[in-house]
């Protein structure tokens, strides 16, 4: 039986050739995607600011322990870059940052 860990992932990129039109589908929709967004979920939430610069996706991913951080980074790049491309949103640069969840320490402060 293999263990399953839990990791959060952010992916983070750099739009690119934005036509006119997803310019300004996404402007109007820059409301939705600000810091009252920001969510791991498996499906992913997109935030970015109006300036249109750069993006993150957040995700959950749930993978085996002994594929490691990097596995849940590449199938979070994979999600983003499938989520990107139905949005009809070019991008380049795409990097993620991963937490493990289930070997992150917490610390308590006494009482």
């Amino acid at each position: 039986m293999t263990t399953q860990h839990t990791y959060r992932v952010i992916v983070r990129g750099t739009w690119h050739g934005l036509t006119d039109e997803t310019r300004a589908r996404l402007l109007a929709e820059a409301d939705q995607h600000g810091l009252a967004g920001m969510r791991f979920t498996p499906e992913g939430s997109l935030t970015y600011d109006p300036a249109l610069q750069h993006f993150s996706y957040r995700y959950v991913v749930v993978t085996d322990a002994a594929d490691g951080e990097e596995m849940a980074a590449a199938l979070a790049e994979d999600r983003a870059e499938t989520a990107l491309r139905a949005l009809g949103c070019g991008h380049r640069e795409l990097r993620s940052t991963v937490t493990d969840m289930d070997t992150m320490k917490v610390n308590r402060k006494g009482r």
